[in-house]
């Protein structure tokens, strides 16, 4: 049996999926990352069947007719709606993989630490009913580390701060495992939740969800720039109800971002005060790694550095980083095996 599934295990496609709120990214061994998507279904109203995945349907928020709803089956990183969620992983596997597998895939997907244990059962059994052999639920930080070619398996302490679309997860690792990991349920969609209630309350107008990602991605900063940029938006008059344009400049949309990205702080705070004082000194000395599409706000970074005063480096591709991770999770965990395995023969 062992033989077999070693046997099996050398064919196998290994799969990687970020199963974001915002995006879904999967990687493939040997390939890459080969597929990043908004994780949107537009479905058929009463029969649900599906009519578009990924980016075809992420246009359709809003603006679907009455027959059609475009459907974000991920509510702050959890599955919010299994039978689209497993539709929506089955369609993007079927996009990246031949139509006949010779042997089922084996599929690491990286989820927040926060989910609860039915929510965790729900993301395995939608990856069996998609077509896995074999599944492996890990922690987003975890995935998000070693995607970030962070030594995990070192006796030493790793910070990452995990900003994804629906949750925020900060984790000390040392020795493979996580140490302390504290997470909440706010992230890049906080971000944009902030902007739309802030121009709504000071500008009388209603942006949508698109607009908002827009004015954080193109002219959002979390800290202090000597150079103001500006932007023109469209969005309807809460008042007259018609459609008015407004040009909002970066330090408005810092103040907008300014309650989310303070309770970000103060859970890095927090877990950095829970960090055992050993690998609190590795910390100091090797720094913050910030990975997810979050990390990537302008100025973060620097903020989060003159806050906790520990150094803050962004990962070279964080809104990659758990992807990559979760695809190379059993290639690390082959090597650790086998690390223990020579201490194991030593102390025998």
């Amino acid at each position: 049996m062992a033989r077999s599934k070693k046997l099996f295990d050398g064919f196998s496609t290994d799969i990687g999926i970020d199963l974001g709120t915002c995006n879904t990214l999967i990687y493939v061994r040997g390939k890459g990352i080969v597929s990043s998507e908004p994780s949107v279904v537009a479905v058929e109203r009463g029969t649900k069947k599906v009519v578009a995945v990924g980016t075809e349907a992420k246009a359709m928020l809003w603006k679907t007719p009455g027959d059609i709803i475009a459907i974000r089956p991920l509510r702050d990183g959890v599955i919010a709606d299994l039978e689209t969620t497993e539709k929506m992983i089955r369609y993007f596997i079927a996009k990246v993989l031949p139509k006949r597998w010779l042997i089922k895939p084996r599929m690491v997907i990286g989820v927040p630490s926060c989910i609860t244990e039915v929510e965790r059962r729900a993301v395995e059994e939608s990856a069996f009913k998609a077509g896995a052999r074999e599944v492996k639920i890990i922690e987003e930080s975890l995935a998000a580390a070693i995607g970030a070619n962070i030594p995990i398996f070192e006796p030493a302490g790793h910070m990452v701060v995990d900003i994804g679309g629906g949750t925020t997860e900060i984790s000390v690792i040392s020795l493979g495992g996580m140490v302390v990991t504290n997470a909440i349920r706010l992230a890049g969609d906080g971000f944009d939740v902030a902007i739309i209630k802030h121009v709504r309350s000071v500008h009388n107008l209603i942006i949508g969800e698109q607009s908002a990602e827009r004015l954080k991605i193109s002219i959002g900063n979390a800290s202090p720039d000597n150079k103001i940029e500006k932007m023109e938006i469209k969005g309807t008059d809460a008042i007259t109800g018609l459609p008015r344009r407004l040009e909002i400049d970066s330090v408005e949309v810092r103040e907008a971002l300014q309650e989310p990205i303070n309770a970000i702080v103060e859970e890095v705070k927090r877990t950095l005060g829970q960090t055992p004082p050993e690998l609190a000194a590795d910390i100091v000395e090797r720094g913050i790694v910030m990975t997810g599409g979050g990390s990537a706000l302008k100025g973060l970074p620097k903020l989060l550095s003159k806050e906790t005063g520990v150094p803050v480096i962004l990962a070279e591709n964080p809104l990659l980083c758990v992807a990559l991770g979760a695809g190379m999770y059993f290639e690390y965990a082959k090597g650790a095996n086998r690390s223990r395995s020579i201490y194991d023969n030593l102390n025998s």
